[in-house]
């Protein structure tokens, strides 16, 4: 009987190893015997793991990686084990992100959609997950159409609006700095509602726009675009760069001189950026969407560890965007007990993420009419260096999303439940 048990053990412990190796069991240690044999439940990340927003997306992954291990740990969903399957969305192909989204839940037959960082392509997956009808969470493409006019039933989104960003900033930007603005704009769709948003806020102050200068994605020498803000003469140079893009950006503008004349400032700023920007150009007016040291909120310090222990840094808002959007869809498919995507989209609605989730001063939750998270906005300028090696952004202050979000009414949703 004894000889029974041992080749019995052994069988199961084979089989485990080879699960594990393949990818399929991705669950913590005392979760394994509740959950053995039982069919995993398939989170797929389509996400950049190239490219200028190459490390954006990695640190999405890692967010989402930590997620499912704590909810494996937990229990799992509906008894079950969490997989994360992961896809390169690459950084500028859409056709490609596209065609991993399809393989994703066509495919691999995972039951949620993750991402993505570029706009363009989580306007595209999204397209994809509404026709093939998957709950969708899109984790960084921020583009204002994701929630507004190409907004689906089945997709929400965690990162901020462009709008928002915009208009968490335009007010101490016009009132502090001055009312006439000159932007350099990466030419696609998250530029272009960037750009759109402060245009607004500069009709609605009486400011002058001195001009626009469109950079396409990858460029990796700004100088033409930099003389022209400089030949403009604006009070404001405002960058709408992102990933590798806004590190180019912002170490040739200078080397050029031009935050001796102007004042640099933007939307979105990531700490990713200003890691990899030399001490003296981590310089101007930012929106954080999410930042690491927040001494007095609640179980942040906890997240800040978690991350440092699996990654060997503190989290970005990228780890956070995939850390929140991943508890997401644990959390309301354990409260409603289903898996069914039209069930748990109007559950999410209205869904407030708890604090050890939300990790900010203010409540987020999802709202109804759009499916957009209302999370605060962390307004505040670049230092050269802080408290820490990673403390790079100081925080002056922090706007609530309602606050700086358009009605829903204004955004051009229009829900159609099909």
């Amino acid at each position: 009987m004894g000889d029974h048990t041992a080749i019995g053990d052994r069988q199961r412990r084979t089989v485990l190893k080879a699960a594990a190796a393949a990818g399929i069991l991705q669950v913590a240690a005392p979760f394994i015997g509740k959950a053995y044999g039982a069919e995993p439940i398939k989170f797929g990340l389509n996400d950049p793991l190239t490219g200028t927003y190459a490390e954006l997306g990695k640190n999405e992954q890692i967010g989402c990686e930590l997620a499912v291990e704590q909810i494996n740990a937990k229990g799992g969903i509906l008894g079950r084990p969490v997989q994360l399957l992961v896809e390169d969305s690459t950084s500028a192909d859409t056709g490609t992100a596209v065609q991993k989204a399809r393989k994703l839940i066509v495919r691999d037959k995972v039951d949620f959609l993750l991402g993505n960082v570029n706009s363009a392509m989580a306007l595209a997956i999204g397209q994809v997950s509404n026709e093939l009808k998957t709950l969708h969470i899109v984790t960084g493409g921020h583009t204002d159409p994701v929630t507004g006019t190409d907004c689906h039933w089945n997709v929400f989104r965690v990162c901020n609006t462009t709008r928002m960003e915009t208009n968490a900033v335009s007010k101490i930007l016009f009132e502090k700095y001055g009312k006439k603005w000159f932007f350099i704009t990466p030419d696609y769709a998250f530029g272009h509602t960037l750009q759109q948003g402060f245009e607004v806020s500069l009709k609605k102050f009486g400011g002058i726009e001195a001009g626009a200068a469109l950079t396409p994605l990858g460029t990796s020498d700004y100088s033409p675009y930099l003389i022209k803000a400089q030949a403009a003469n604006p009070d404001v140079i405002i960058f709408l760069t992102a990933g590798g893009d806004a590190v180019n950006s912002l170490k040739q503008a200078v080397q050029f001189g031009l935050d001796k004349r102007f004042h640099i400032a933007g939307a979105q700023q990531e700490l990713e950026v200003l890691e990899g920007l030399p001490p003296n150009a981590r310089i101007g007016t930012w929106v954080f969407e999410w930042y690491w040291n927040q001494p007095n909120v609640p179980h942040v310090a906890e997240f800040v560890a978690a991350i440092k222990k699996k990654a060997g840094r503190v989290p970005t808002a990228r780890h956070w965007f995939g850390y929140t959007a991943a508890w997401t869809i644990a959390l309301v498919a354990n409260q409603e007990k289903t898996l069914d995507a039209v069930k748990l989209a109007k559950a999410l609605e209205g869904f407030k993420l708890p604090p050890e989730v939300g990790l900010m001063p203010d409540t987020p939750f999802y709202r109804a009419g759009d499916h957009q998270l209302m999370p605060n906005l962390y307004v505040g300028h670049a230092v050269e260096k802080g408290s820490q090696p990673e403390d790079l952004f100081h925080v002056d202050t922090v706007v609530k999303g309602v606050d700086a979000a358009l009605p829903v009414e204004q955004t051009g949703c229009n829900m159609k439940w099909s």
